[in-house]
């Protein structure tokens, strides 16, 4: 029995690729550089920052200058957190159904604190989450179980009894890994190279409402 519902923020609750893609382009103007269109940065902006420099400059962790214009990049995007975010289509009825039903919901996501925390606050939900655990909450992040298992136990219930609802093949992984219903959001992130269909998860959705079919009433 589903007692809890919890998800992925960037890709699956809100639509934050084009402040991600405005803070990228904004970094590659300052660099000199053409800027990316909004069909190459959507599939990459589940993976921030790293995913964003590796589309924009081709480098990734390790590299030299990766650590200064992350830094920048991020800065950029602190500055216009939710300039053009929305949450996705159905999802503020979603959250309300699952309060009617009884059941609890929460956010698991790796995006930092410094940027998840005031964006809850921003987005207009209808019923705060009661649990949100950031990619820095417990000292790592997705796909390690730890933030799964600090999420389930602060809503005091058995990772068996959670749903777990992610657009990354990180986010199957953690939740298969901890034992909970594992729900892909194929309307999410999803590059043309990933392969979701090999990542595992129980189930998939094509719009946030039709998880309700899938959950007790």
């Amino acid at each position: 029995m589903i007692k809890a519902v919890l998800f992925d923020l960037d890709g699956t609750l809100a639509d934050t690729a084009p402040d991600l893609g405005a803070a990228l382009n904004r970094l590659l103007a300052e660099e000199g550089r053409e800027p990316q269109d909004m069909a190459a940065i959507r599939p990459v902006a589940s993976h921030g920052a790293r995913g964003l420099l590796e589309l924009g400059f081709g480098i990734a962790p390790g590299h030299e200058q990766f650590a200064h214009l992350r830094e920048r990049l991020l800065q950029h995007y602190e500055n216009g957190l939710c300039d053009e975010t929305r949450l996705f289509d159905g999802v503020n009825e979603l959250i309300a159904a699952l309060t009617e039903r009884g059941l609890k919901w929460g956010i698991v996501t790796n995006k930092p604190m410094r940027y998840t925390d005031p964006l809850i606050q921003i987005l207009p939900l209808p019923i705060a989450p009661q649990t949100c655990v950031s990619g820095d909450t417990v000292g790592i992040p997705k796909p390690d179980p730890k933030p799964m298992l600090h999420a389930a136990a602060e809503l005091g219930i058995d990772p068996a009894h959670c749903l777990y609802v992610g657009d990354a093949e990180r986010d199957i992984e953690a939740g298969r890994r901890v034992g909970m219903t594992t729900v892909l959001a194929s309307y999410g992130y999803i590059s043309a190279t990933d392969r979701p269909e090999e990542w595992g998860a129980d189930l998939a959705i094509n719009h946030p409402l039709e998880l309700l079919a899938h959950l007790p009433g």
